[in-house]
């Protein structure tokens, strides 16, 4: 009588155990940082910076992705690039509010807000707060 017999895992059982051992592995924030540091340098030679943005195109949401060097100039990468570096961090950061602009340094790991500001001396600024 032949039975079936499973001789291998199935996929998402084997992303689960990677993802298992990569975490028990990684033991300091330093080896986080450094490891995803050398992925994003994976998936586009020179990124320090990342900076993400919401945005709403066609009554769709998307997330708009930049990749810079360390002096702040775009990296050259294609969309796949762009969207395997947001994949990534949306994997480091799974708590993260990524409805709002973010800005990850891989030099210091730091996953910050982005938004922007303008200096007070432009008076662009109406709430009262602001004024006290």
């Amino acid at each position: 009588m032949n039975n079936a017999q499973p001789t291998r895992l199935p996929r998402a059982a084997q992303a689960v155990k990677a993802a298992r051992d990569a975490r028990q592995r990684i033991t300091t924030r330093a080896e986080f940082v450094r490891i995803i540091a050398a992925q994003l340098d994976l998936i586009a030679p020179g990124t320090v910076h990342v900076r993400t943005v919401p945005v709403t195109r066609d009554g769709r949401r998307r997330t708009w992705v930049t990749l810079d060097d360390v002096t702040g100039r775009p990296v050259e990468a294609d969309a796949d690039a762009h969207r395997a570096a947001l994949g990534l961090l949306h994997r480091a950061f799974p708590v993260a509010d990524w409805d709002r602009p973010r800005r990850y340094d891989a030099t210091t790991g730091v996953l910050a807000l982005d938004e922007p500001t303008a200096p007070a001396a432009l008076g662009l600024d109406t709430a009262e707060e602001a004024h006290a």
